[in-house]
Protein backbone atom coordinates (compact mmCIF):
# COMPACT_ATOMS: atom_id res chain seq x y z
CA UNK A 1 0.00 0.00 0.00
CA UNK A 2 0.96 3.43 -1.34
CA UNK A 3 -0.40 6.04 0.78
CA UNK A 4 -1.08 9.97 0.10
CA UNK A 5 -1.35 11.72 4.22
CA UNK A 6 -2.02 15.19 3.27
CA UNK A 7 -1.33 17.84 6.37
CA UNK A 8 1.35 17.57 8.85
CA UNK A 9 0.61 19.42 11.67
CA UNK A 10 -0.04 17.53 15.16
CA UNK A 11 -2.16 14.97 14.19
CA UNK A 12 -0.63 13.92 11.04
CA UNK A 13 3.02 14.28 12.28
CA UNK A 14 1.82 11.76 15.46
CA UNK A 15 0.13 9.47 12.06
CA UNK A 16 4.03 9.22 10.55
CA UNK A 17 5.28 8.01 14.17
CA UNK A 18 2.19 5.56 15.03
CA UNK A 19 2.71 3.85 11.30
CA UNK A 20 7.03 4.16 11.17
CA UNK A 21 6.65 1.22 13.94
CA UNK A 22 3.95 -1.02 11.73
CA UNK A 23 4.77 -2.89 8.17
CA UNK A 24 1.53 -3.17 6.54
CA UNK A 25 2.74 -0.09 3.71
CA UNK A 26 5.25 0.02 1.21
CA UNK A 27 5.28 4.23 1.45
CA UNK A 28 3.93 7.18 2.95
CA UNK A 29 4.01 10.53 0.83
CA UNK A 30 3.33 12.94 3.95
CA UNK A 31 2.49 16.53 1.89
CA UNK A 32 1.57 19.49 3.33
CA UNK A 33 1.01 23.38 2.27
CA UNK A 34 4.42 24.06 4.14
CA UNK A 35 7.02 21.67 3.09
CA UNK A 36 9.10 22.56 5.75
CA UNK A 37 6.61 21.04 8.33
CA UNK A 38 6.47 17.95 5.81
CA UNK A 39 10.16 17.36 5.87
CA UNK A 40 10.10 18.51 9.59
CA UNK A 41 7.78 15.76 10.61
CA UNK A 42 9.80 13.30 8.20
CA UNK A 43 13.33 13.88 9.17
CA UNK A 44 11.67 12.77 13.18
CA UNK A 45 11.51 9.47 12.23
CA UNK A 46 15.03 9.49 11.47
CA UNK A 47 17.88 8.80 8.73
CA UNK A 48 16.94 4.94 9.23
CA UNK A 49 13.31 5.03 7.57
CA UNK A 50 13.14 5.69 4.18
CA UNK A 51 9.48 4.40 3.76
CA UNK A 52 8.30 8.09 3.97
CA UNK A 53 8.97 11.29 1.94
CA UNK A 54 7.97 14.75 2.19
CA UNK A 55 6.24 17.20 -0.93
CA UNK A 56 4.39 20.11 -1.04
CA UNK A 57 0.80 20.39 -1.60
CA UNK A 58 -1.92 22.79 -2.00
CA UNK A 59 -5.01 20.94 0.03
CA UNK A 60 -7.75 23.13 -1.66
CA UNK A 61 -5.89 22.71 -5.43
CA UNK A 62 -7.66 19.48 -6.34
CA UNK A 63 -6.40 19.16 -9.45
CA UNK A 64 -2.88 19.19 -8.05
CA UNK A 65 -3.73 16.66 -5.42
CA UNK A 66 -5.02 14.44 -8.10
CA UNK A 67 -1.99 15.04 -9.91
CA UNK A 68 0.32 14.19 -7.25
CA UNK A 69 -1.68 10.83 -5.84
CA UNK A 70 -0.72 9.90 -9.71
CA UNK A 71 2.88 10.67 -9.67
CA UNK A 72 3.50 8.85 -6.22
CA UNK A 73 0.99 5.96 -7.55
CA UNK A 74 -0.65 6.28 -4.20
CA UNK A 75 -3.66 3.78 -3.13
CA UNK A 76 -5.18 6.11 -0.77
CA UNK A 77 -5.22 9.34 0.52
CA UNK A 78 -5.69 9.69 4.00
CA UNK A 79 -6.49 13.65 4.86
CA UNK A 80 -5.52 14.82 8.43
CA UNK A 81 -6.24 18.68 7.29
CA UNK A 82 -8.87 20.62 9.32
CA UNK A 83 -12.53 20.41 7.62
CA UNK A 84 -12.52 23.40 5.35
CA UNK A 85 -10.22 20.80 2.84
CA UNK A 86 -12.44 17.51 3.15
CA UNK A 87 -14.13 18.04 -0.43
CA UNK A 88 -11.03 19.32 -2.72
CA UNK A 89 -9.30 16.46 -0.92
CA UNK A 90 -12.40 13.57 -1.27
CA UNK A 91 -13.08 14.43 -4.99
CA UNK A 92 -9.24 14.11 -6.16
CA UNK A 93 -9.06 10.48 -4.44
CA UNK A 94 -12.08 9.95 -6.61
CA UNK A 95 -10.53 11.12 -9.55
CA UNK A 96 -7.06 9.92 -9.23
CA UNK A 97 -8.88 6.13 -8.53
CA UNK A 98 -7.46 6.05 -4.78
CA UNK A 99 -9.41 5.24 -1.62
CA UNK A 100 -9.65 7.92 0.67
CA UNK A 101 -9.83 8.47 4.66
CA UNK A 102 -10.50 11.70 6.90
CA UNK A 103 -11.04 11.97 10.67
CA UNK A 104 -13.50 14.89 9.83
CA UNK A 105 -16.73 15.17 7.57
CA UNK A 106 -17.65 18.14 5.01
CA UNK A 107 -18.86 21.18 6.66
CA UNK A 108 -22.62 21.64 7.90
CA UNK A 109 -24.54 25.27 7.29
CA UNK A 110 -27.00 26.39 9.91
CA UNK A 111 -31.01 26.26 8.87
CA UNK A 112 -31.45 29.88 7.36
CA UNK A 113 -34.47 30.10 9.47
CA UNK A 114 -34.53 27.89 12.74
CA UNK A 115 -30.92 26.83 13.11
CA UNK A 116 -31.79 25.52 16.96
CA UNK A 117 -34.95 23.60 15.65
CA UNK A 118 -33.98 22.17 12.24
CA UNK A 119 -30.87 20.83 10.51
CA UNK A 120 -29.98 22.65 7.09
CA UNK A 121 -26.77 21.32 5.50
CA UNK A 122 -25.45 18.49 7.82
CA UNK A 123 -22.17 17.09 8.27
CA UNK A 124 -20.93 15.03 5.63
CA UNK A 125 -24.37 15.73 3.33
CA UNK A 126 -21.53 16.38 0.14
CA UNK A 127 -20.07 13.44 1.28
CA UNK A 128 -23.01 11.32 1.26
CA UNK A 129 -24.57 12.83 -2.09
CA UNK A 130 -21.36 11.33 -4.14
CA UNK A 131 -21.89 7.53 -2.34
CA UNK A 132 -22.88 6.30 -5.80
CA UNK A 133 -20.08 7.81 -7.93
CA UNK A 134 -17.68 5.50 -5.62
CA UNK A 135 -19.99 2.51 -5.46
CA UNK A 136 -19.58 2.83 -9.57
CA UNK A 137 -15.97 3.69 -9.17
CA UNK A 138 -15.37 0.72 -7.08
CA UNK A 139 -13.54 2.73 -4.40
CA UNK A 140 -14.00 3.41 -0.53
CA UNK A 141 -14.36 6.75 1.34
CA UNK A 142 -14.04 5.56 4.77
CA UNK A 143 -15.39 9.41 6.37
CA UNK A 144 -15.07 10.51 10.30
CA UNK A 145 -12.39 7.54 11.21
CA UNK A 146 -10.28 9.67 14.11
CA UNK A 147 -10.90 8.95 17.35
CA UNK A 148 -14.40 10.49 17.72
CA UNK A 149 -15.86 9.91 15.17
CA UNK A 150 -14.48 7.08 14.69
CA UNK A 151 -13.16 5.11 17.65
CA UNK A 152 -16.68 5.66 19.06
CA UNK A 153 -18.62 4.73 16.26
CA UNK A 154 -16.40 1.05 16.39
CA UNK A 155 -17.68 0.76 20.10
CA UNK A 156 -21.47 1.76 18.97
CA UNK A 157 -21.27 -0.96 16.61
CA UNK A 158 -19.72 -3.59 18.97
CA UNK A 159 -21.82 -2.55 21.46
CA UNK A 160 -25.18 -3.56 19.24
CA UNK A 161 -23.88 -6.69 17.68
CA UNK A 162 -21.86 -7.75 21.32
CA UNK A 163 -23.67 -6.14 24.65
CA UNK A 164 -27.67 -5.31 24.02
CA UNK A 165 -30.39 -6.67 22.30
CA UNK A 166 -31.90 -3.50 22.31
CA UNK A 167 -30.36 0.21 22.24
CA UNK A 168 -32.21 3.07 23.81
CA UNK A 169 -29.77 5.44 23.56
CA UNK A 170 -25.99 5.95 22.36
CA UNK A 171 -24.27 8.90 23.73
CA UNK A 172 -20.52 9.65 22.74
CA UNK A 173 -18.74 11.12 25.34
CA UNK A 174 -15.60 12.91 26.12
CA UNK A 175 -13.98 14.35 28.51
CA UNK A 176 -10.33 15.47 29.99
CA UNK A 177 -8.57 16.71 33.16
CA UNK A 178 -5.70 17.85 30.58
CA UNK A 179 -4.16 21.23 32.17
CA UNK A 180 -1.34 23.21 30.27
CA UNK A 181 1.17 24.94 32.23
CA UNK A 182 1.36 28.68 31.27
CA UNK A 183 -1.55 29.32 29.06
CA UNK A 184 -4.53 30.81 30.67
CA UNK A 185 -6.36 29.43 26.97
CA UNK A 186 -5.12 26.86 25.09
CA UNK A 187 -6.93 24.72 23.57
CA UNK A 188 -5.43 20.87 23.09
CA UNK A 189 -6.75 20.65 19.27
CA UNK A 190 -7.39 22.50 16.50
CA UNK A 191 -9.39 25.64 17.31
CA UNK A 192 -10.83 26.18 13.98
CA UNK A 193 -12.57 22.76 14.08
CA UNK A 194 -13.49 23.59 18.09
CA UNK A 195 -14.95 26.87 17.20
CA UNK A 196 -16.95 24.86 14.28
CA UNK A 197 -17.92 21.73 15.97
CA UNK A 198 -18.68 24.08 19.39
CA UNK A 199 -20.55 27.20 18.22
CA UNK A 200 -22.69 25.73 15.33
CA UNK A 201 -26.17 23.82 16.34
CA UNK A 202 -26.04 21.08 17.78
CA UNK A 203 -27.26 18.21 16.49
CA UNK A 204 -29.72 15.18 17.83
CA UNK A 205 -31.44 11.77 16.15
CA UNK A 206 -34.04 10.37 17.63
CA UNK A 207 -35.71 7.15 15.95
CA UNK A 208 -38.98 8.38 15.55
CA UNK A 209 -37.63 12.07 14.45
CA UNK A 210 -34.77 11.81 12.54
CA UNK A 211 -32.19 14.73 12.83
CA UNK A 212 -33.00 17.93 14.74
CA UNK A 213 -31.36 20.58 16.08
CA UNK A 214 -30.69 22.58 19.58
CA UNK A 215 -28.82 25.41 21.28
CA UNK A 216 -25.16 25.33 21.20
CA UNK A 217 -23.84 23.58 25.13
CA UNK A 218 -27.59 22.39 25.72
CA UNK A 219 -28.69 19.42 28.14
CA UNK A 220 -25.73 19.85 30.78
CA UNK A 221 -25.01 16.34 32.25
CA UNK A 222 -21.94 15.49 34.58
CA UNK A 223 -20.66 12.37 33.55
CA UNK A 224 -18.15 10.45 35.34
CA UNK A 225 -14.85 9.64 33.60
CA UNK A 226 -12.64 6.35 34.33
CA UNK A 227 -9.30 6.21 35.30
CA UNK A 228 -8.96 9.32 37.86
CA UNK A 229 -10.35 11.60 35.42
CA UNK A 230 -14.08 11.64 37.21
CA UNK A 231 -16.93 13.70 37.08
CA UNK A 232 -16.87 16.51 34.59
CA UNK A 233 -19.82 18.70 32.99
CA UNK A 234 -20.91 17.62 29.08
CA UNK A 235 -22.80 20.22 26.74
CA UNK A 236 -24.51 18.78 23.01
CA UNK A 237 -22.09 19.97 20.87
CA UNK A 238 -22.20 19.03 17.22
CA UNK A 239 -20.43 16.29 15.80
CA UNK A 240 -20.28 13.87 12.90
CA UNK A 241 -21.17 10.52 15.01
CA UNK A 242 -24.68 11.69 15.42
CA UNK A 243 -25.06 11.75 11.27
CA UNK A 244 -23.11 8.55 11.27
CA UNK A 245 -24.55 6.15 13.55
CA UNK A 246 -27.84 6.26 12.70
CA UNK A 247 -27.01 4.98 9.17
CA UNK A 248 -25.32 1.61 10.64
CA UNK A 249 -26.59 1.18 14.23
CA UNK A 250 -30.61 0.46 15.39
CA UNK A 251 -31.06 3.06 18.36
CA UNK A 252 -33.70 4.65 18.68
CA UNK A 253 -31.61 8.03 20.15
CA UNK A 254 -28.24 9.12 19.29
CA UNK A 255 -26.14 12.15 21.10
CA UNK A 256 -22.52 13.34 21.71
CA UNK A 257 -21.59 15.54 24.97
CA UNK A 258 -18.29 17.53 25.24
CA UNK A 259 -17.08 17.95 28.83
CA UNK A 260 -15.65 21.74 27.67
CA UNK A 261 -15.98 23.26 31.15
CA UNK A 262 -17.50 26.85 32.11
CA UNK A 263 -14.33 29.19 30.90
CA UNK A 264 -14.19 27.26 27.75
CA UNK A 265 -17.35 27.86 26.85
CA UNK A 266 -17.54 31.59 27.98
CA UNK A 267 -14.38 32.15 25.60
CA UNK A 268 -15.97 30.04 22.95
CA UNK A 269 -19.26 32.59 23.62
CA UNK A 270 -17.16 36.21 23.83
CA UNK A 271 -15.44 35.14 20.01
CA UNK A 272 -19.44 34.54 19.05
CA UNK A 273 -20.09 37.75 20.48
CA UNK A 274 -17.25 39.84 18.80
CA UNK A 275 -17.77 38.24 15.40
CA UNK A 276 -14.17 36.67 15.85
CA UNK A 277 -15.36 33.09 15.25
CA UNK A 278 -16.59 34.24 11.56
CA UNK A 279 -14.71 32.37 8.65
CA UNK A 280 -15.55 35.08 5.84
CA UNK A 281 -12.64 37.30 5.06
CA UNK A 282 -13.22 41.61 6.67
CA UNK A 283 -10.87 44.32 5.75
CA UNK A 284 -8.31 46.17 7.53
CA UNK A 285 -6.99 49.01 6.89
CA UNK A 286 -4.77 49.36 4.21
CA UNK A 287 -7.46 46.67 2.24
CA UNK A 288 -5.84 43.84 3.62
CA UNK A 289 -8.18 41.38 3.93
CA UNK A 290 -8.59 38.13 6.80
CA UNK A 291 -10.61 35.84 8.15
CA UNK A 292 -11.22 36.82 11.73
CA UNK A 293 -11.33 32.82 12.61
CA UNK A 294 -7.77 32.74 11.11
CA UNK A 295 -6.96 35.49 13.60
CA UNK A 296 -7.81 33.58 16.16
CA UNK A 297 -6.20 30.68 15.21
CA UNK A 298 -2.35 32.64 14.70
CA UNK A 299 -2.92 34.24 18.07
CA UNK A 300 -3.12 30.66 19.86
CA UNK A 301 -0.24 28.29 20.89
CA UNK A 302 -0.06 25.10 18.38
CA UNK A 303 -1.79 22.54 19.58
CA UNK A 304 1.03 20.05 18.65
CA UNK A 305 3.68 21.71 20.55
CA UNK A 306 1.96 21.61 24.05
CA UNK A 307 2.71 18.17 24.90
CA UNK A 308 5.74 19.14 27.33
CA UNK A 309 3.26 21.81 28.95
CA UNK A 310 0.15 19.36 29.01
CA UNK A 311 -0.70 16.96 32.31
CA UNK A 312 -3.47 14.72 32.67
CA UNK A 313 -5.37 11.80 30.48
CA UNK A 314 -7.95 12.65 27.67
CA UNK A 315 -11.27 9.69 27.10
CA UNK A 316 -13.07 9.35 24.37
CA UNK A 317 -16.38 6.81 24.84
CA UNK A 318 -19.25 5.52 23.64
CA UNK A 319 -22.23 5.02 26.53
CA UNK A 320 -25.13 3.00 25.50
CA UNK A 321 -28.18 2.41 26.94
CA UNK A 322 -30.39 -0.59 26.25
CA UNK A 323 -31.77 -4.09 27.35
CA UNK A 324 -29.72 -7.58 26.90
CA UNK A 325 -31.69 -10.74 27.37
CA UNK A 326 -34.67 -9.04 29.50
CA UNK A 327 -32.53 -7.01 31.72
CA UNK A 328 -31.73 -3.60 31.18
CA UNK A 329 -27.78 -2.97 31.09
CA UNK A 330 -26.10 0.47 30.68
CA UNK A 331 -22.13 0.64 29.47
CA UNK A 332 -19.08 3.18 28.76
CA UNK A 333 -16.84 1.80 25.87
CA UNK A 334 -13.76 4.32 26.09
CA UNK A 335 -10.38 5.04 25.40
CA UNK A 336 -8.22 6.86 27.58
CA UNK A 337 -4.84 8.05 26.96
CA UNK A 338 -2.51 9.66 29.64
CA UNK A 339 -0.35 12.27 28.31
CA UNK A 340 2.97 11.87 29.74
CA UNK A 341 2.69 8.64 27.96
CA UNK A 342 2.37 9.10 24.96
CA UNK A 343 4.59 11.94 25.31
CA UNK A 344 7.42 9.45 26.40
CA UNK A 345 6.57 6.83 23.86
CA UNK A 346 5.84 8.85 21.19
CA UNK A 347 6.67 12.74 21.12
CA UNK A 348 3.16 13.50 20.49
CA UNK A 349 0.46 15.27 23.05
CA UNK A 350 -2.44 12.86 24.06
CA UNK A 351 -5.14 14.68 22.23
CA UNK A 352 -3.57 14.32 18.77
CA UNK A 353 -2.16 10.94 19.27
CA UNK A 354 -5.15 9.77 19.89
CA UNK A 355 -6.98 10.55 17.05
CA UNK A 356 -4.28 9.61 15.19
CA UNK A 357 -3.81 6.14 15.87
CA UNK A 358 -7.39 5.56 14.54
CA UNK A 359 -6.80 6.13 10.47
CA UNK A 360 -3.94 4.46 10.54
CA UNK A 361 -5.52 0.68 12.47
CA UNK A 362 -8.36 1.38 9.87
CA UNK A 363 -5.35 1.87 7.34
CA UNK A 364 -3.89 -1.64 8.09
CA UNK A 365 -7.09 -3.14 8.00
CA UNK A 366 -7.63 -2.47 4.47
CA UNK A 367 -3.93 -2.98 3.43
CA UNK A 368 -4.72 -6.46 4.84
CA UNK A 369 -8.36 -7.02 3.12
CA UNK A 370 -10.05 -7.13 6.42
CA UNK A 371 -11.77 -3.83 6.03
CA UNK A 372 -13.26 -3.71 2.61
CA UNK A 373 -15.93 -1.65 0.52
CA UNK A 374 -17.29 0.58 -1.46
CA UNK A 375 -18.98 3.65 -1.39
CA UNK A 376 -19.46 5.97 1.56
CA UNK A 377 -19.32 4.57 4.59
CA UNK A 378 -18.27 5.19 8.13
CA UNK A 379 -16.51 2.80 10.57
CA UNK A 380 -19.73 1.36 12.07
CA UNK A 381 -20.32 -0.09 8.71
CA UNK A 382 -17.41 -2.90 9.09
CA UNK A 383 -16.62 -5.45 11.86
CA UNK A 384 -15.40 -3.81 14.72
CA UNK A 385 -14.20 -6.52 16.44
CA UNK A 386 -10.49 -6.48 14.02
CA UNK A 387 -10.48 -2.66 15.06
CA UNK A 388 -10.32 -2.70 19.06
CA UNK A 389 -8.14 -5.94 18.69
CA UNK A 390 -5.38 -4.21 16.64
CA UNK A 391 -6.04 -1.54 18.68
CA UNK A 392 -5.23 -3.37 21.67
CA UNK A 393 -2.29 -4.59 19.83
CA UNK A 394 -0.86 -1.19 18.86
CA UNK A 395 -0.33 -1.18 22.65
CA UNK A 396 -3.09 1.11 23.88
CA UNK A 397 -6.11 -1.49 24.75
CA UNK A 398 -9.76 0.06 25.55
CA UNK A 399 -12.10 -0.50 28.51
CA UNK A 400 -15.81 -1.56 29.18
CA UNK A 401 -17.44 -0.24 32.12
CA UNK A 402 -20.74 -1.30 33.68
CA UNK A 403 -22.64 2.20 34.42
Amino acid sequence: MRVLLVGAGGVGTAITRIAARRTFFDHIVVADYDLSRAEAAVAALGDGENRFSAARVDASDQAAVAALLTAERCDVLLNATDPRFVMPLFEAALAAGAHYLDMAMSLSYPHPDRPYEECGVKLGDAQFERAGAWEEAGRLALVGIGVEPGLSDVFARYAAERLFDDIEEIGVRDGANLTVDGYEFAPSFNIWTTIEECLNPPVVWEKDRGWFTTAPFSEPEVFDFPEGIGPVECVNVEHEEVLLIPRWVDARRVTFKYGLGDEFIETLKTLRKLGLDRTEQVALPGGTRVSPRDVVAACLPDPATLGERMHGKTCAGTWVKGTKDGAPREVYLYHVVDNQWSMREYGSQAVVWQTAINPVVALELLATGVWTGSGVRGAEAFDPSPFLDLLTAYGSPWGMREQ
